[in-house]
């Protein structure tokens, strides 16, 4: 919108310069929106079953709608109010009337400074169309007499298709090598006492998987043999610490039966087993409660067990966890199984599934939408082809950065789909609908007239996104990563890459202009064929 606005007449009307402005802007903003609004709203629907997720989603979807709301009034006011300054000869910052150009030369330095514009006397008797004030900015005289020029070069643009290749192979790679991030430590602040314990259990306890609590939360006949033999075989396997194994072996080294009837079973495990030192540690490990009849009887009780793993340690813990619940759900024996990383890795393959299911929705409605939208088909093939570029991008280069699959890339990726649109959908509709030029003078004419707003929207967005990158959290880094790799090569693709694909892949200029040449000769044509008729030539002469 502020480019629009420069790029407008300063001795127009204030009405005339805000029409134009808003006509010019509103519609691809308003589409944007929507957009935005429904790829998250998706996010904060049912389909999605993380809360973070659908809060994260739902704030956005809420800071969109306030983003549009305050363009449309706000910032559209201060147009306003900038152009009735500009009117009455006043600076736009400090509201003070702008002195002439020969009495501002007399002014202290500092004074001449603060009060510098470009906007003269010279501007209301300029020629209409006279952009001096616009085109003498830094980057547009940059990017008009030198990048525009030199982008479209026939010697640079085998560089850019090769720097490109380049692009696709190191993407490439690192899309081969993604993980899943269910690691712990991914989720807290770093340099705390849960990454010290985190990379010391990674260094010294890497082939032992966590403590695995077995909860037992019901009453069940531990003194029968078959519930015995039962309990040992789901154990089997694990280094335990287990309350039960304990008490069988120790009825054995007495030369007791470890089948006997319940009042025997229960009253020697309280009175005998835990009332000795070295097993009354495991007198936290056992509830007892008592019955009607005055007896007691073991309510619920807990063991905790350990595996061995190998290198593969998260697919086997994944292999493990789906076993064990498995088996909770169909044997005799109701018990469950948890310890608190499992929050992290017992759902994560859903909870990353889900993100991963909704982007994809998210992406079709988009091709959907924008079929509507688009005046040409072409516009809605080079989205398409330009945001799956942009994503095959940042997974692959995220990956290379030692960022995992987790649930804040994925956010990272499903918003990525919107920015990739936002940003090559202004370059990619002016060129698909340009007429009269061949398409590297179309090129030029899109870069000069687009290439300076994404450029400033890139740099501003960029700065904006430093700061995160100091944040001592890995999930803010994560985010950093992500989000600054999404601006880099979103303006790789649009100031670089599409501007060379486009000078010699559809659509063709050259064909639209042919065929326009000739409708005009078939409409000359049609009027010597006339030339007989003294009233119709009459009539065309008259239109």
């Amino acid at each position: 919108m502020l480019s629009s606005w420069r790029r407008t007449r300063e001795d127009q009307h204030v009405k005339e310069r805000v029409a134009a402005v808003f006509s010019d802007c509103m519609l691809p903003f308003t589409a944007s929106t929507a957009l935005h609004l429904v790829t998250f709203g998706i996010g904060a629907s049912p389909f999605t079953n993380i809360e973070a997720v659908r809060l994260f989603c739902r704030n956005a979807c809420l800071s969109v709608l306030f983003n549009y709301l305050y363009i449309l009034t706000f910032y559209g006011s201060n147009l306003v109010f900038a152009g009735y300054l500009e009117n009455n000869y006043r600076h736009s910052l400090f509201c003070r009337r702008v002195p002439k150009p020969d009495m501002l030369q007399q002014k202290p330095a500092w004074y001449r400074f603060l009060m510098y514009t470009q906007y003269n006397e010279e501007t209301a008797s300029s020629e209409p169309g006279d952009l001096n004030s616009y085109e003498s900015h830094l980057l547009v005289a940059f990017m008009k007499r030198y990048y525009c020029d030199w982008i479209t070069n026939t010697y640079v643009k085998p560089f850019v298709v090769l720097f490109y290749l380049v692009y696709v192979s190191f993407a490439l790679m690192g899309y081969l090598q993604v993980s899943e991030g269910s690691d712990l430590s991914n989720v807290v602040a770093t340099e705390t006492s849960t990454i010290s314990y985190t990379r010391a259990q990674q260094r010294y306890f890497s082939s032992y998987s966590p403590v695995i609590g077995f909860y037992i939360y019901e009453s069940i006949e531990y003194w029968n043999a078959s519930v015995q033999e039962d309990l040992l075989e789901y154990t089997k396997g694990f280094e335990r610490i287990s309350w039960f194994e304990s008490y069988i072996n120790y009825l054995r080294l007495l030369n007791v039966s470890t089948s006997q009837p319940r009042n025997n079973f229960t009253e020697r495990l309280r009175s005998g087993f835990l009332r000795q030192e070295r097993f009354t540690h495991f007198s936290d490990d056992i509830i007892f409660g008592k019955r009607a009849d005055g007896e007691y009887e073991v309510v619920a009780s807990r063991m905790f067990l350990i595996a061995k793993t190998t290198e593969n340690k998260r697919e086997e813990m994944s292999i493990l966890l789906d076993t064990l619940r498995k088996l909770s759900l169909t044997s005799r024996v109701k018990f469950i199984i948890f310890n608190p990383s499992f929050v992290y890795m017992d759902r994560y393959a859903s909870s990353v599934g889900a993100p991963l299911k909704n982007s994809c929705i998210a992406a079709l409605f988009l091709l959907f939408f924008s079929t509507f939208l688009a005046a040409d088909p072409l516009v809605n093939a080079w989205l398409t082809v330009t945001v799956a570029s942009v994503e095959f991008g940042v997974v692959g280069f995220m990956t290379l950065l030692r960022v995992e699959l987790d649930c804040v890339s994925v956010l990272c990726l499903i918003y990525g789909v919107n920015y990739a649109v936002d940003s090559s959908a202004p370059l990619v509709s002016a060129f698909a609908l340009g007429r009269e030029y061949t398409r590297t003078r179309w090129v030029k004419l899109v870069l000069e007239h687009h290439g300076v707003p994404a450029l400033q929207s890139y740099v501003c967005y960029g700065a904006a996104l430093l700061p995160l990158a100091a944040v001592p959290s890995n999930l803010t880094r994560t985010l950093f990563r992500c989000l600054f790799l999404t601006c880099i090569i979103s303006a790789f693709h649009c100031l670089a890459i599409l501007p060379v694909l486009l000078t010699f892949l559809p659509p063709s200029k050259k064909k639209r202009r042919d065929r326009k040449g000739g409708a005009n000769n078939q409409e000359e044509i049609e009027c010597m064929e006339m030339v007989d008729s003294t009233r119709v030539v009459d009539q065309i002469t008259t239109v």
